[in-house]
Protein backbone atom coordinates (compact mmCIF):
# COMPACT_ATOMS: atom_id res chain seq x y z
CA UNK A 1 0.00 0.00 0.00
CA UNK A 2 1.62 3.44 -1.06
CA UNK A 3 1.57 5.88 1.76
CA UNK A 4 1.36 9.44 0.74
CA UNK A 5 3.39 12.52 1.66
CA UNK A 6 2.67 15.54 3.50
CA UNK A 7 2.28 17.12 0.51
CA UNK A 8 -0.15 15.04 -0.64
CA UNK A 9 -2.14 14.99 2.85
CA UNK A 10 -5.61 16.60 2.42
CA UNK A 11 -7.36 18.25 5.82
CA UNK A 12 -9.11 15.07 6.15
CA UNK A 13 -6.24 12.84 5.70
CA UNK A 14 -3.30 12.67 7.98
CA UNK A 15 0.19 11.43 6.57
CA UNK A 16 1.28 8.34 8.48
CA UNK A 17 4.17 8.43 10.92
CA UNK A 18 7.19 6.22 11.30
CA UNK A 19 10.88 5.74 11.09
CA UNK A 20 11.05 4.85 6.51
CA UNK A 21 10.67 8.34 5.61
CA UNK A 22 11.79 10.30 8.34
CA UNK A 23 13.14 13.69 7.33
CA UNK A 24 15.82 13.69 9.87
CA UNK A 25 16.88 10.01 9.93
CA UNK A 26 16.95 10.55 5.99
CA UNK A 27 19.40 13.19 6.24
CA UNK A 28 21.57 11.27 8.95
CA UNK A 29 21.65 8.28 6.30
CA UNK A 30 22.40 10.57 3.17
CA UNK A 31 25.14 12.67 5.16
CA UNK A 32 27.32 9.35 5.85
CA UNK A 33 26.95 8.27 2.58
CA UNK A 34 27.91 11.74 1.32
CA UNK A 35 30.77 12.18 3.82
CA UNK A 36 32.75 9.26 2.05
CA UNK A 37 32.71 10.91 -1.29
CA UNK A 38 33.81 14.25 -0.04
CA UNK A 39 36.36 12.68 2.07
CA UNK A 40 37.91 10.60 -0.80
CA UNK A 41 38.45 14.46 -2.45
CA UNK A 42 41.16 15.52 -0.47
CA UNK A 43 42.14 12.60 1.51
CA UNK A 44 43.86 10.33 -1.28
CA UNK A 45 46.07 13.15 -1.78
CA UNK A 46 47.81 12.95 0.77
CA UNK A 47 48.51 8.84 0.40
CA UNK A 48 50.33 9.45 -3.00
CA UNK A 49 53.55 9.57 -1.93
CA UNK A 50 53.00 6.20 -0.26
CA UNK A 51 51.40 4.36 -2.84
CA UNK A 52 53.96 5.90 -5.14
CA UNK A 53 56.63 3.95 -2.86
CA UNK A 54 54.79 1.30 -2.35
CA UNK A 55 54.05 -0.13 -6.05
CA UNK A 56 57.05 1.56 -7.60
CA UNK A 57 54.33 4.09 -9.35
CA UNK A 58 55.92 6.90 -12.07
CA UNK A 59 54.30 10.56 -10.78
CA UNK A 60 52.30 10.05 -13.70
CA UNK A 61 50.63 7.09 -12.43
CA UNK A 62 50.18 9.19 -9.34
CA UNK A 63 48.40 11.74 -10.71
CA UNK A 64 46.21 9.49 -12.69
CA UNK A 65 45.20 7.78 -9.35
CA UNK A 66 43.73 11.40 -8.55
CA UNK A 67 42.38 12.80 -11.92
CA UNK A 68 40.54 8.71 -12.48
CA UNK A 69 38.34 9.31 -9.84
CA UNK A 70 37.56 13.27 -10.53
CA UNK A 71 36.96 12.67 -14.52
CA UNK A 72 34.37 9.72 -13.58
CA UNK A 73 32.90 11.68 -11.03
CA UNK A 74 32.58 15.16 -13.44
CA UNK A 75 31.37 12.74 -16.26
CA UNK A 76 28.77 10.58 -14.54
CA UNK A 77 26.82 13.11 -12.37
CA UNK A 78 23.79 14.52 -14.21
CA UNK A 79 23.60 10.88 -15.94
CA UNK A 80 23.16 9.82 -12.05
CA UNK A 81 21.04 12.29 -11.34
CA UNK A 82 18.86 11.67 -14.05
CA UNK A 83 19.22 7.48 -13.04
CA UNK A 84 17.71 8.56 -9.92
CA UNK A 85 14.67 10.55 -10.84
CA UNK A 86 13.73 7.47 -13.45
CA UNK A 87 14.45 4.57 -10.79
CA UNK A 88 14.11 5.91 -7.64
CA UNK A 89 16.60 8.24 -6.07
CA UNK A 90 16.34 5.48 -2.54
CA UNK A 91 17.33 2.49 -4.92
CA UNK A 92 20.41 4.51 -6.63
CA UNK A 93 21.66 5.88 -3.53
CA UNK A 94 22.00 2.24 -1.95
CA UNK A 95 23.86 0.91 -5.01
CA UNK A 96 25.99 3.85 -4.98
CA UNK A 97 26.76 3.61 -1.14
CA UNK A 98 27.65 -0.27 -1.85
CA UNK A 99 29.86 0.26 -5.21
CA UNK A 100 31.79 2.62 -3.38
CA UNK A 101 32.32 0.92 -0.13
CA UNK A 102 33.48 -2.36 -2.23
CA UNK A 103 35.71 -0.26 -4.53
CA UNK A 104 37.00 1.32 -2.09
CA UNK A 105 37.85 -2.05 0.00
CA UNK A 106 39.37 -3.61 -3.38
CA UNK A 107 41.39 -0.57 -3.79
CA UNK A 108 42.95 -1.23 -0.53
CA UNK A 109 43.89 -5.25 -1.52
CA UNK A 110 45.66 -3.88 -4.73
CA UNK A 111 49.25 -4.49 -5.60
CA UNK A 112 49.69 -3.02 -8.86
CA UNK A 113 48.77 0.92 -9.90
CA UNK A 114 47.41 0.08 -12.75
CA UNK A 115 44.61 -1.89 -10.77
CA UNK A 116 44.01 0.98 -8.18
CA UNK A 117 43.79 3.44 -11.17
CA UNK A 118 41.12 1.18 -12.80
CA UNK A 119 38.99 0.97 -9.31
CA UNK A 120 39.27 4.70 -8.96
CA UNK A 121 37.30 4.91 -12.55
CA UNK A 122 34.42 2.59 -10.73
CA UNK A 123 35.35 4.78 -7.24
CA UNK A 124 33.93 8.23 -8.89
CA UNK A 125 30.86 6.29 -10.66
CA UNK A 126 29.71 5.26 -7.99
CA UNK A 127 30.19 8.38 -5.70
CA UNK A 128 27.97 10.15 -9.03
CA UNK A 129 25.09 7.78 -7.69
CA UNK A 130 25.36 9.06 -4.44
CA UNK A 131 25.86 12.32 -4.50
CA UNK A 132 22.69 14.01 -6.96
CA UNK A 133 20.31 11.26 -5.33
CA UNK A 134 21.26 12.52 -1.90
CA UNK A 135 19.85 15.91 -2.86
CA UNK A 136 17.31 14.24 -4.53
CA UNK A 137 16.03 12.77 -1.40
CA UNK A 138 16.62 15.22 1.12
CA UNK A 139 14.68 17.69 -1.85
CA UNK A 140 11.77 15.04 -1.49
CA UNK A 141 11.44 14.56 2.28
CA UNK A 142 11.88 17.93 3.74
CA UNK A 143 8.99 20.52 3.79
CA UNK A 144 9.52 23.93 2.52
CA UNK A 145 9.60 25.68 5.92
CA UNK A 146 12.93 23.31 6.89
CA UNK A 147 14.65 22.49 3.35
CA UNK A 148 17.44 24.87 3.62
CA UNK A 149 18.35 24.14 7.38
CA UNK A 150 18.36 20.54 5.73
CA UNK A 151 20.55 21.78 2.97
CA UNK A 152 22.82 23.74 5.48
CA UNK A 153 23.94 20.72 7.21
CA UNK A 154 24.30 18.77 4.56
CA UNK A 155 26.89 21.36 3.23
CA UNK A 156 28.65 21.39 6.96
CA UNK A 157 28.86 17.59 5.85
CA UNK A 158 30.58 18.06 2.83
CA UNK A 159 32.44 20.97 3.82
CA UNK A 160 33.61 19.60 6.85
CA UNK A 161 34.66 16.80 5.03
CA UNK A 162 36.63 18.07 2.56
CA UNK A 163 38.17 20.29 4.42
CA UNK A 164 39.17 17.26 7.15
CA UNK A 165 40.54 14.84 4.57
CA UNK A 166 44.12 15.97 4.97
CA UNK A 167 44.29 15.56 8.61
CA UNK A 168 42.58 12.16 8.91
CA UNK A 169 44.54 11.19 5.84
CA UNK A 170 47.99 12.70 7.47
CA UNK A 171 46.98 10.14 10.88
CA UNK A 172 45.77 7.33 8.87
CA UNK A 173 49.03 7.28 6.58
CA UNK A 174 51.13 7.89 9.49
CA UNK A 175 49.90 5.85 11.66
CA UNK A 176 48.61 3.12 9.93
CA UNK A 177 49.13 2.70 6.08
CA UNK A 178 48.08 4.08 2.91
CA UNK A 179 45.63 1.52 2.48
CA UNK A 180 43.72 2.54 5.58
CA UNK A 181 42.66 5.65 3.66
CA UNK A 182 40.73 3.17 1.65
CA UNK A 183 39.67 1.19 4.10
CA UNK A 184 38.17 3.38 6.19
CA UNK A 185 34.96 3.54 3.78
CA UNK A 186 34.06 0.25 4.33
CA UNK A 187 32.49 0.39 7.89
CA UNK A 188 31.40 3.84 7.37
CA UNK A 189 29.36 2.55 4.00
CA UNK A 190 28.38 -0.33 5.71
CA UNK A 191 26.59 1.74 8.38
CA UNK A 192 25.28 4.20 5.29
CA UNK A 193 23.75 1.17 3.56
CA UNK A 194 21.89 -0.17 6.68
CA UNK A 195 21.02 2.83 7.75
CA UNK A 196 19.59 3.90 4.00
CA UNK A 197 17.90 -0.10 3.78
CA UNK A 198 15.92 1.11 7.04
CA UNK A 199 15.24 4.50 6.92
CA UNK A 200 14.94 5.94 2.99
CA UNK A 201 12.22 5.84 1.55
CA UNK A 202 11.55 6.00 -2.18
CA UNK A 203 9.27 8.38 -4.12
CA UNK A 204 7.08 8.25 -7.00
CA UNK A 205 7.15 11.47 -9.16
CA UNK A 206 4.27 12.09 -11.72
CA UNK A 207 6.04 13.07 -15.31
CA UNK A 208 9.42 11.14 -14.15
CA UNK A 209 10.92 10.23 -16.83
CA UNK A 210 10.56 6.58 -18.09
CA UNK A 211 13.16 6.28 -21.28
CA UNK A 212 16.90 7.43 -21.55
CA UNK A 213 18.08 9.83 -23.93
CA UNK A 214 21.64 7.55 -24.76
CA UNK A 215 22.66 9.93 -27.52
CA UNK A 216 22.58 12.88 -24.94
CA UNK A 217 24.43 10.41 -22.16
CA UNK A 218 26.96 9.80 -24.76
CA UNK A 219 27.61 13.65 -26.19
CA UNK A 220 27.62 15.09 -22.29
CA UNK A 221 29.77 12.50 -20.88
CA UNK A 222 32.18 13.85 -24.40
CA UNK A 223 31.70 17.01 -23.30
CA UNK A 224 32.58 16.91 -19.53
CA UNK A 225 35.69 14.65 -20.50
CA UNK A 226 36.94 16.80 -22.84
CA UNK A 227 36.26 19.96 -20.40
CA UNK A 228 38.17 18.22 -17.36
CA UNK A 229 40.26 16.45 -19.15
CA UNK A 230 41.59 19.77 -20.59
CA UNK A 231 41.80 21.45 -17.89
CA UNK A 232 43.99 18.51 -16.00
CA UNK A 233 46.69 18.79 -18.50
CA UNK A 234 46.64 22.20 -19.53
CA UNK A 235 49.18 22.87 -16.23
CA UNK A 236 51.88 20.22 -18.06
CA UNK A 237 50.89 20.62 -21.27
CA UNK A 238 50.16 24.87 -21.01
CA UNK A 239 47.79 26.93 -22.21
CA UNK A 240 49.91 27.71 -25.67
CA UNK A 241 49.66 23.82 -26.71
CA UNK A 242 47.71 22.69 -29.55
CA UNK A 243 46.26 19.67 -27.62
CA UNK A 244 44.81 21.85 -24.75
CA UNK A 245 42.70 23.79 -27.52
CA UNK A 246 41.50 20.63 -29.72
CA UNK A 247 40.30 19.03 -26.53
CA UNK A 248 38.59 22.33 -25.63
CA UNK A 249 37.13 22.68 -28.96
CA UNK A 250 36.17 19.13 -28.97
CA UNK A 251 34.67 19.56 -25.97
CA UNK A 252 32.65 22.90 -26.91
CA UNK A 253 31.35 21.07 -30.21
CA UNK A 254 29.86 17.94 -28.02
CA UNK A 255 28.33 20.76 -25.64
CA UNK A 256 26.59 22.52 -28.47
CA UNK A 257 25.63 18.84 -30.07
CA UNK A 258 24.14 17.98 -27.21
CA UNK A 259 22.19 21.04 -26.82
CA UNK A 260 20.87 20.68 -30.29
CA UNK A 261 20.36 17.09 -28.56
CA UNK A 262 17.95 18.38 -25.88
CA UNK A 263 15.42 20.75 -28.15
CA UNK A 264 14.90 16.77 -30.13
CA UNK A 265 14.66 14.39 -27.86
CA UNK A 266 11.09 13.89 -26.32
CA UNK A 267 13.14 12.36 -22.50
CA UNK A 268 16.17 15.00 -22.84
CA UNK A 269 18.68 13.85 -19.89
CA UNK A 270 19.00 17.97 -19.28
CA UNK A 271 15.66 19.59 -19.98
CA UNK A 272 17.10 22.85 -21.28
CA UNK A 273 13.77 24.73 -19.94
CA UNK A 274 15.62 23.99 -16.22
CA UNK A 275 17.62 27.43 -17.21
CA UNK A 276 14.30 29.12 -18.37
CA UNK A 277 14.76 29.68 -14.67
CA UNK A 278 17.34 32.58 -13.94
CA UNK A 279 17.44 32.03 -10.80
CA UNK A 280 18.28 28.22 -11.06
CA UNK A 281 20.88 29.67 -13.97
CA UNK A 282 22.39 32.19 -11.70
CA UNK A 283 23.04 29.61 -8.99
CA UNK A 284 24.92 27.35 -11.29
CA UNK A 285 26.95 30.01 -12.41
CA UNK A 286 27.33 30.84 -8.82
CA UNK A 287 28.19 27.94 -8.19
CA UNK A 288 31.54 27.44 -10.89
CA UNK A 289 32.56 31.22 -9.34
CA UNK A 290 32.36 29.78 -5.60
CA UNK A 291 34.57 26.86 -6.74
CA UNK A 292 37.12 28.66 -9.07
CA UNK A 293 37.66 30.72 -6.09
CA UNK A 294 37.82 28.51 -3.35
CA UNK A 295 39.32 25.40 -4.61
CA UNK A 296 41.40 27.17 -6.74
CA UNK A 297 42.85 29.37 -4.18
CA UNK A 298 42.65 25.93 -1.27
CA UNK A 299 45.58 24.47 -4.27
CA UNK A 300 47.88 27.15 -3.23
CA UNK A 301 47.28 27.23 0.06
CA UNK A 302 48.51 23.60 0.78
CA UNK A 303 51.89 23.76 -0.65
CA UNK A 304 52.17 27.19 0.85
CA UNK A 305 51.75 25.82 4.47
CA UNK A 306 53.76 22.34 4.12
CA UNK A 307 56.48 23.69 1.21
CA UNK A 308 57.21 27.59 2.43
CA UNK A 309 56.34 27.16 6.13
CA UNK A 310 57.43 23.73 6.14
CA UNK A 311 54.60 22.01 7.87
CA UNK A 312 53.46 17.97 8.05
CA UNK A 313 50.46 17.23 6.05
CA UNK A 314 48.70 17.30 9.89
CA UNK A 315 49.68 20.17 10.65
CA UNK A 316 48.64 22.24 7.41
CA UNK A 317 45.14 20.48 7.87
CA UNK A 318 45.01 21.56 11.42
CA UNK A 319 46.55 25.13 10.38
CA UNK A 320 42.87 25.41 8.15
CA UNK A 321 40.51 24.39 10.79
CA UNK A 322 39.52 28.20 11.30
CA UNK A 323 37.87 27.71 7.56
CA UNK A 324 36.52 24.14 8.53
CA UNK A 325 35.02 25.09 12.09
CA UNK A 326 33.45 27.92 10.07
CA UNK A 327 31.82 25.95 7.71
CA UNK A 328 30.08 23.26 10.31
CA UNK A 329 29.25 25.95 12.39
CA UNK A 330 27.77 28.13 9.30
CA UNK A 331 26.21 25.84 7.34
CA UNK A 332 23.21 24.90 9.35
CA UNK A 333 23.29 29.01 10.72
CA UNK A 334 23.00 29.80 6.86
CA UNK A 335 20.48 27.40 5.98
CA UNK A 336 18.48 28.69 9.03
CA UNK A 337 18.94 32.12 8.09
CA UNK A 338 17.97 31.84 3.94
CA UNK A 339 14.89 29.81 5.40
CA UNK A 340 13.97 33.35 7.38
CA UNK A 341 15.20 36.20 4.84
CA UNK A 342 15.41 33.89 1.51
CA UNK A 343 18.90 33.59 -0.43
CA UNK A 344 20.30 36.65 -1.67
CA UNK A 345 21.47 38.48 0.62
CA UNK A 346 22.97 36.20 2.57
CA UNK A 347 24.64 34.61 -0.77
CA UNK A 348 26.12 38.27 -1.78
CA UNK A 349 27.32 38.54 1.51
CA UNK A 350 29.14 35.22 1.61
CA UNK A 351 30.31 36.34 -1.92
CA UNK A 352 31.64 39.57 -0.44
CA UNK A 353 33.53 38.18 2.51
CA UNK A 354 35.04 35.20 0.35
CA UNK A 355 36.66 38.15 -1.73
CA UNK A 356 37.32 40.37 1.52
CA UNK A 357 39.48 36.83 2.50
CA UNK A 358 40.62 36.36 -1.05
CA UNK A 359 42.47 40.00 -1.39
CA UNK A 360 43.49 39.04 2.72
CA UNK A 361 44.90 36.01 1.67
CA UNK A 362 46.74 38.04 -0.86
CA UNK A 363 48.72 39.60 1.85
CA UNK A 364 50.48 36.66 3.14
CA UNK A 365 53.99 35.97 3.05
CA UNK A 366 56.93 33.82 3.91
CA UNK A 367 57.16 35.34 7.08
CA UNK A 368 53.00 35.52 8.63
CA UNK A 369 52.42 33.71 11.18
CA UNK A 370 49.57 31.55 12.37
CA UNK A 371 46.95 33.88 13.78
CA UNK A 372 46.91 36.09 10.90
CA UNK A 373 46.50 33.07 8.78
CA UNK A 374 43.51 32.26 10.79
CA UNK A 375 41.64 35.17 10.65
CA UNK A 376 41.67 35.21 6.28
CA UNK A 377 40.47 31.14 6.90
CA UNK A 378 38.04 31.70 9.05
CA UNK A 379 36.32 34.23 6.80
CA UNK A 380 36.16 32.33 3.93
CA UNK A 381 34.71 29.97 5.97
CA UNK A 382 32.34 32.65 6.84
CA UNK A 383 31.56 33.64 3.40
CA UNK A 384 31.44 29.95 2.09
CA UNK A 385 29.25 28.75 4.75
CA UNK A 386 26.36 30.67 2.67
CA UNK A 387 27.60 29.53 -0.53
CA UNK A 388 27.31 26.41 -0.45
CA UNK A 389 23.61 26.18 1.35
CA UNK A 390 22.08 29.07 -0.75
CA UNK A 391 23.15 27.82 -4.22
CA UNK A 392 22.39 24.30 -3.35
CA UNK A 393 18.86 25.20 -3.05
CA UNK A 394 18.40 27.88 -5.73
CA UNK A 395 19.37 25.55 -8.03
CA UNK A 396 17.71 22.15 -6.98
CA UNK A 397 14.40 24.39 -5.30
CA UNK A 398 14.25 25.64 -8.87
CA UNK A 399 13.92 22.61 -10.47
CA UNK A 400 10.33 20.43 -10.58
CA UNK A 401 10.75 17.64 -8.57
CA UNK A 402 10.75 15.69 -11.32
CA UNK A 403 13.79 16.83 -12.47
CA UNK A 404 15.15 16.89 -8.43
CA UNK A 405 18.20 14.19 -9.50
CA UNK A 406 19.11 15.80 -12.44
CA UNK A 407 19.56 19.42 -10.28
CA UNK A 408 21.47 17.57 -7.97
CA UNK A 409 23.93 16.45 -10.27
CA UNK A 410 24.05 19.96 -12.26
CA UNK A 411 24.92 21.46 -8.62
CA UNK A 412 27.15 19.17 -8.19
CA UNK A 413 28.76 19.37 -12.08
CA UNK A 414 29.00 22.94 -11.72
CA UNK A 415 31.01 22.71 -8.63
CA UNK A 416 33.76 19.68 -10.10
CA UNK A 417 33.92 22.54 -13.31
CA UNK A 418 35.00 25.56 -11.11
CA UNK A 419 37.56 24.03 -9.10
CA UNK A 420 38.87 22.30 -12.22
CA UNK A 421 39.23 25.45 -14.09
CA UNK A 422 40.27 27.68 -10.82
CA UNK A 423 42.91 24.98 -10.17
CA UNK A 424 44.01 25.13 -13.63
CA UNK A 425 43.76 28.81 -14.36
CA UNK A 426 45.13 30.21 -11.25
CA UNK A 427 47.63 27.67 -11.53
CA UNK A 428 49.16 28.83 -14.80
CA UNK A 429 48.48 32.29 -13.56
CA UNK A 430 50.90 30.93 -11.10
CA UNK A 431 53.24 29.71 -13.43
CA UNK A 432 53.39 32.97 -15.28
CA UNK A 433 54.18 34.81 -12.89
CA UNK A 434 57.23 32.83 -11.48
CA UNK A 435 58.61 32.01 -15.14
CA UNK A 436 58.69 35.95 -15.16
CA UNK A 437 60.31 37.01 -11.90
CA UNK A 438 62.25 34.01 -10.85
CA UNK A 439 65.32 34.89 -13.25
CA UNK A 440 65.22 38.43 -12.09
CA UNK A 441 65.07 37.60 -8.32
CA UNK A 442 67.80 34.60 -8.76
CA UNK A 443 70.37 36.98 -10.35
CA UNK A 444 69.78 39.78 -7.73
CA UNK A 445 70.52 37.42 -5.18
CA UNK A 446 73.99 36.93 -6.74
CA UNK A 447 73.12 33.20 -7.18
CA UNK A 448 75.19 31.42 -10.11
CA UNK A 449 73.35 32.02 -13.40
CA UNK A 450 70.70 28.82 -14.74
CA UNK A 451 71.18 27.21 -18.32
CA UNK A 452 67.54 27.55 -20.19
CA UNK A 453 66.60 23.45 -18.78
CA UNK A 454 67.93 24.37 -15.24
CA UNK A 455 66.14 27.15 -15.14
CA UNK A 456 62.43 25.67 -16.18
CA UNK A 457 63.34 23.06 -13.80
CA UNK A 458 63.47 25.23 -11.39
CA UNK A 459 60.53 27.09 -11.97
CA UNK A 460 58.85 24.19 -11.97
CA UNK A 461 59.69 23.15 -8.20
CA UNK A 462 59.43 26.97 -7.49
CA UNK A 463 55.52 26.87 -8.79
CA UNK A 464 54.61 24.99 -5.87
CA UNK A 465 56.76 25.81 -3.28
CA UNK A 466 59.79 23.84 -3.19
CA UNK A 467 63.39 25.24 -3.01
CA UNK A 468 65.45 24.10 -6.20
CA UNK A 469 68.55 23.07 -3.71
CA UNK A 470 70.99 20.57 -5.03
CA UNK A 471 72.30 18.13 -2.57
CA UNK A 472 75.92 19.00 -1.16
CA UNK A 473 74.91 22.86 -1.64
CA UNK A 474 76.79 24.78 1.15
CA UNK A 475 73.99 26.08 3.94
CA UNK A 476 74.52 29.85 3.57
CA UNK A 477 73.53 29.25 -0.70
CA UNK A 478 70.83 27.21 0.39
CA UNK A 479 69.74 29.56 2.16
CA UNK A 480 69.77 32.30 -0.23
CA UNK A 481 68.17 29.66 -2.82
CA UNK A 482 65.48 28.61 -0.59
CA UNK A 483 64.60 32.83 0.70
CA UNK A 484 64.37 33.82 -3.91
CA UNK A 485 62.13 30.48 -4.06
CA UNK A 486 59.82 31.11 -1.28
CA UNK A 487 59.71 34.85 -2.34
CA UNK A 488 59.09 34.25 -5.85
CA UNK A 489 56.15 31.47 -4.94
CA UNK A 490 54.43 34.08 -2.44
CA UNK A 491 54.57 36.85 -5.09
CA UNK A 492 52.67 34.52 -7.34
CA UNK A 493 50.22 33.43 -4.91
CA UNK A 494 49.13 36.70 -4.06
CA UNK A 495 48.13 38.03 -7.55
CA UNK A 496 46.24 34.44 -8.00
CA UNK A 497 44.28 35.24 -4.51
CA UNK A 498 43.77 38.47 -6.44
CA UNK A 499 42.70 36.83 -9.10
CA UNK A 500 39.87 34.94 -6.89
CA UNK A 501 38.79 37.48 -5.27
CA UNK A 502 38.11 39.44 -8.72
CA UNK A 503 35.87 35.79 -9.66
CA UNK A 504 34.58 36.23 -6.06
CA UNK A 505 33.06 39.54 -6.93
CA UNK A 506 31.60 38.62 -9.81
CA UNK A 507 30.10 35.82 -8.18
CA UNK A 508 28.68 38.22 -5.41
CA UNK A 509 27.10 40.36 -8.19
CA UNK A 510 25.79 37.48 -9.88
CA UNK A 511 23.92 36.19 -6.41
CA UNK A 512 21.65 39.11 -6.82
CA UNK A 513 19.83 37.34 -9.10
CA UNK A 514 19.07 34.46 -6.98
CA UNK A 515 15.67 33.93 -5.34
CA UNK A 516 14.28 31.51 -3.16
CA UNK A 517 13.28 28.04 -4.92
CA UNK A 518 9.93 27.78 -6.60
CA UNK A 519 9.11 24.50 -6.24
CA UNK A 520 10.07 23.38 -2.96
CA UNK A 521 8.29 20.83 -0.70
CA UNK A 522 7.92 17.29 0.10
CA UNK A 523 7.81 15.37 -2.75
CA UNK A 524 5.21 17.58 -4.45
CA UNK A 525 2.21 16.99 -6.23
CA UNK A 526 1.53 13.71 -7.14
CA UNK A 527 4.81 12.01 -5.51
CA UNK A 528 4.46 9.01 -3.04
CA UNK A 529 6.75 6.55 -0.52
CA UNK A 530 7.15 3.55 -2.33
Amino acid sequence: MTRTTVAEATPDQKPRSGLRGNPWLTLLSVAIGVMMVALDGTIVAIANPAIQKDLGASLADVQWITNAYLLALAVALITAGKLGDRFGHRQVFLIGTTGFALSSGLIALSGSVSLVVALRVLQGLCGALLMPTALGLIRATFPAEKLNMAIGLWGMVVGASTAGGPIVGGLLVEHVNWQSVFFINVPVGALALTLGAVFLAGHRVKGAARSFDVPGIVLLSAAMFCLIWALIKAPAWSWSDARTWIFLAASATAFHLFAFRQTRSREPLLPLSLFRSVPLSAGVVLMVLMAFAFIGGLFFVTFYLQNVHGMSPVDAGTHLLPLTGMLIVGSPLAGALITRIGPRIPLMAGMTSAAVACFGLATLDAGTGTLTMSLWFALMGVGLAPVMVGATEVIVGNAPLRHAGVAGGLQQSAMQVGGSLGTAVLGAVMASRVEHLLPEKWAAAGLRPLAPEQLDQAAGAVSVGVAPVPAGTPARYAEKISTVAHDTFVSGMQVGFRVAGCVAIVAALVAAFAKRGENTGPAGAGAGHI
